[in-house]
């Protein structure tokens, strides 16, 4: 054994100078044909090899969100490929699924870029990725203040701290680009595509990718301390100024006091450029999910719910599959680019369904059509009914839109010709191994 350490530890050692990433992540086999069928296979084992080689040796990384469902994924694998994991939590987040005792914890206060300045000052991060985010809030300035403005503050913080950084994955989301594309036969919405953000959680994660695209766009980036006001265009009938909204928003700072401009400092010597990657999954489901889960819970009580009678063509992607191109993003992503994450194929919203009745073993139900206009009078009562209450209503104004949204097809094949990502899931066995998920959680 000890011989085998030895000969592995100069292995490494020899081939860690050589720029494997770039090579194994165009690998292919486009001069023999034959050899295709085990081109994904080979290639997997190889870059898995060159990972361990070249990107674990003890790569420090810290997780944004790591109690949520898609970050609690993340942590898990980062840590089975033997990296040193961070994961930020607030004070009253669970640790349900963070119970390795590997895993260290660091609280984040994204409300200030200074008190994050205070939490991050004593670490040094090879890798972040930041998977934070909400998705339901009773005030929709919340999503703004979380998403966007979270984002800006860590951003800023990482700079101003000169963090090293290899890369920072970000991810965002397919509802940035709205409803397009919507005229039958329906096309893939491509990287190409002017977004059109019908929701409020669309138009906050834009404006965060807005951001750190104007970072790299000069040394300097201008920031004001104005409060802004974002209710204009986020309730669906209005993109309102994204671009004004982006200026506006980069000053507020909770720890700022009256108005006044700043600057952030330039980015450092070794850090020419933010080395930044956006993922845009497009709807994620699996294990620990809660969202599809009432679909689950749904049928499982007999009745199954569908909105208008115009084709719908979704998309998903399972949670697995969005970790595989996060760790594809951070080992050789390129700095800016941004790819649409799905499983590659196009459904229907009753082939979702009907897959999980069969999975729940074929309970007899009642399947209802809704026209779009009584889903428009149900999601506005619930929005109201929400704020008066204080709980957040799965059917409010950005659900209306989500579920009217005809066309969520998207083009990953940018992701796999970059990163090499390939998606491992199907919808059929995604949702098997969900709902097995759920029943043996008594979750259903």
């Amino acid at each position: 054994m000890q011989i085998f350490f030895v000969f592995f530890k100069s292995l490494t050692a020899a081939v860690r100078p050589f720029p494997w990433r770039s090579h194994v992540a165009r690998c292919r086999f486009e001069r023999w044909p034959g050899l295709r069928a085990k081109q994904n296979n080979l290639c997997f084992f190889i870059r898995k090899f060159v990972f361990f080689t070249t990107f674990a040796n003890e790569m420090k990384i810290l997780v944004t969100g790591a109690s949520g469902f898609i970050g609690s994924f993340i942590v898990e694998e980062a840590l089975q490929r033997g990296m040193e994991v961070w994961a930020a939590v607030r004070k009253s987040s669970s640790r349900e699924w963070l119970q390795d005792s590997r895993i260290n914890f660091i609280e984040l206060d994204f409300r200030s870029q200074q008190r994050l300045e205070e939490q991050l000052r004593d670490h040094v991060f090879d890798y972040v990725v930041h998977a934070a985010g909400v998705t339901k809030c009773l005030d929709k300035q919340d999503f703004f203040r979380t998403n966007t403005e979270g984002t800006q503050h860590l951003v800023r913080a990482l700079i101003a701290l000169q963090m090293p950084l290899k890369r920072f994955v970000y991810l965002s989301s397919l509802s940035i680009f709205g409803a397009i594309r919507e005229q039958q036969p329906y096309e893939e919405i491509r990287e190409s595509d002017t977004p059109q953000p019908n929701t409020a959680y669309g138009q906050s994660k834009l404006l965060a990718e807005q951001f750190l695209e104007q970072v790299n766009a000069s040394d300097k980036l201008q920031v004001r301390s104005e409060k802004c006001d974002y209710s204009q265009g986020c309730d669906g009938s209005s993109n309102g100024n994204l671009t004004s909204h982006l200026e506006a928003s980069q000053g507020n700072d909770a720890s700022s006091n009256g108005n006044h401009t700043s600057h952030l400092s330039p980015l450092t010597s070794h850090l020419e450029t933010f080395p930044y990657v956006i993922l845009r999954p497009t709807g994620v489901y699996g294990p620990r999910e809660k969202d599809y889960f009432l679909m689950a819970k749904s049928i499982k009580a007999h009745s199954d719910f569908a909105v208008g009678f115009r084709r719908q063509d979704i998309t998903f992607v399972y949670v697995k599959d969005v970790v595989q191109a996060v760790f594809l993003a951070l080992d050789h992503g390129k700095t800016g680019r941004k790819y649409f994450l799905s499983d590659g194929c196009v459904y229907q919203s009753s082939t979702f369904s009907n897959l999980i009745r069969r999975e729940l073993g074929s309970p007899w139900w009642i399947r209802i059509t809704a026209p779009v206009w009584l889903l428009r009078v149900v999601t506005f009562c619930g929005e109201h009914i929400g704020r008066l209450t204080g709980k957040i209503s799965a059917l409010n104004n950005d659900k209306y839109h989500i579920l009217k949204q005809r066309n969520w097809r998207c083009d990953i094949q940018p992701a796999i010709d970059e990163l090499g990502y390939q998606p491992h899931y199907q919808l059929e066995q995604g949702v098997k191994e969900t709902i097995a998920w759920y029943k043996e959680h008594g979750w259903i």
